[in-house]
């Protein structure tokens, strides 16, 4: 079985079209703010865009033979690919980032919904391109192939198939027949937590320039702010506790609003990921909040529990925002959050991370190991909503994270070639594998990637992009049998 070049290439002119539309907002602001040199940049790449994509997409008529997970997996690896360099011009041409690779680490990291910054100072680029910059996260978060899912349904591709390789977590259930009608769904519930945040913010007196971009990188799980201190310029208690609420609710699998929806609360919250989720990250911010009321660093109760709860979402749901240095926290404190930053968000959600989903299963992976050790002829399964799981789909999630931890090992050796020191290094490669976005020490939430070789910030782009496409859908571009037309 051969990749379907057509349709691949069909879906490039698919994806430069939809970028040159999602590029109008940031040109609109562009003119708002009188931004001369970003309305020329906007504009040219926005042209591009469409042409070329409306060119490509006439060529390359739909193809009558349906999208196979071979063909999935190169499209979407390509799309997260091409957007960001496509992505990345405006930011270059303007001279808002001088140098390409930088640009194309910010959009990966934007797409990615990571973060990571190699950026100095955000607060002196162009308000059109921060705008555009966080735009990205809104775009990445659900999923630039669900959104064209939702408004090209008339590809010719299955779409299913696609977003399945992208989506985060082990599944996408079907909420609908049509998958065109499921994305459609998740992007209504997507919209309004958008416009439900925003006007929360802007009600807590965010300017609603500062409540959308906050948004953006909110629902997105992303972090990118427009202030060089994040959220940590608004002092206010009112809406960090906003951006903690919609940070926890879209790091929550988005299935289960629908279920919440038909089935009441009951059935929500019997869901054991999702009270996994919330028993770590409820737990994490008491212990944190006691150590720092302990050790000094707040005298509230009140300040210590929102800045540990902030923290402690944030990290968690892989969404990067910071309200305070953390590093000079105890080192208690410290190994919590760098637990959270290794469990990530639910499945189906616009978290990243590794997926509680894979924690929960693997726990009980190790469990039943131990009993066997101890009644070697004992019949035990692992359940899950009282449904055994497969020997098949657990050999799996065990493959996967153990690739995600050689996949670590083997970035941290590359980067390591900076010579930074040990935490550094790691942290830098486990945030952004993790799509987290700040990490410790040099990259703490305080600092940013600017200290890379532009070697390194390319290794950490394309970790970005690994981490957010699960991995196995990216590396596996790497293996002969992939290439190979003899293999199925």
């Amino acid at each position: 079985m051969t990749v379907n070049v057509k349709n691949v290439v069909r879906m490039m002119g698919i994806l430069l079209f939809v970028i040159g539309i999602c590029i109008i907002p940031s040109l609109i602001v562009a003119i708002i703010y009188q931004e001369k040199i970003s309305i020329i940049s906007f504009a040219v790449t926005m042209v591009i865009c469409l042409s070329l994509g409306f060119v490509i997409m006439y060529l390359f008529p739909p193809s009558l033979m349906k999208i196979k997970a071979r063909d999935g997996f190169l499209i979407v690896s390509l799309c997260w690919i091409v957007a960001s360099l496509i992505s990345a011009v405006p930011l270059w041409t303007s001279n808002a980032i001088p140098s390409y690779i930088d640009a194309f680490f910010e959009m990966c990291s934007g797409y990615s919904t990571t973060g990571s910054t190699c950026l100095k100072d955000v607060e002196i680029l162009p308000k059109s391109m921060l705008f555009w910059r966080s735009f990205t996260h809104w775009l990445g978060g659900m999923g630039i192939i669900v959104f064209a899912m939702a408004i090209l349904p008339s590809i010719g591709v299955e779409g299913m198939m696609i977003a399945s390789a992208e989506t985060p977590g082990p599944t996408l259930d079907k909420l609908t027949p049509k998958f065109s009608d499921t994305a459609k769904n998740l992007y209504l519930l997507y919209m309004l937590f958008t416009a439900v945040e925003t006007l929360l913010l802007v009600m807590g007196g965010m300017s609603l320039y500062d409540a959308l971009l906050h948004t953006f990188g909110t629902v997105g799980t992303g972090g990118f702010s427009d202030y060089n201190t994040s959220v940590g310029h608004f002092s206010s208690p009112y809406l960090q506790w906003v951006i903690i609420v919609f940070m926890t609710m879209c790091g929550t699998n988005f299935n289960l609003y629908f279920i919440l929806f038909k089935r009441g609360p009951k059935a929500f919250f019997s869901d054991p990921e999702l009270r996994l989720y919330l028993a770590i990250m409820g737990t994490c911010s008491v212990l944190i909040t006691i150590d720092l009321l302990a050790m000094g660093v707040y005298k509230e109760a009140g300040q210590s529990l929102t800045a540990a709860t902030f923290q402690v979402s944030s990290l968690m749901t892989t969404t990067g925002y910071a309200t305070a240095n953390y590093d000079l926290w105890p080192t208690f404190a410290k190994m919590l959050l760098l637990l959270v930053m290794l469990t990530g968000a639910c499945s189906s959600s616009t978290g990243g991370g590794p997926k509680i989903i894979r924690i929960l299963i693997s726990l009980k992976l190790i469990r039943r190991g131990v009993a066997l050790k101890i009644h070697p002829n004992r019949v035990l399964t692992v359940n899950l909503n009282g449904k055994e799981i497969p020997q098949e789909v657990a050999s799996n999630i065990a493959n996967f994270m153990f690739f995600y931890i050689f996949t670590v090992f083997a970035g941290g050796l590359i980067i390591s070639a900076n010579g930074f020191d040990l935490m550094t290094t790691f942290s830098a490669v486990i945030t952004c594998l993790g799509n987290v976005g700040p990490g410790f020490n040099l990259v703490g939430p305080v600092m940013n990637f600017s200290i890379f070789s532009p070697f390194s910030k390319l290794v950490l782009s394309f970790l970005m992009i690994a981490g957010r496409l699960e991995l196995f859908t990216f590396f596996m571009l790497f293996s002969p049998h992939y290439w190979n037309p003899d293999k199925a």
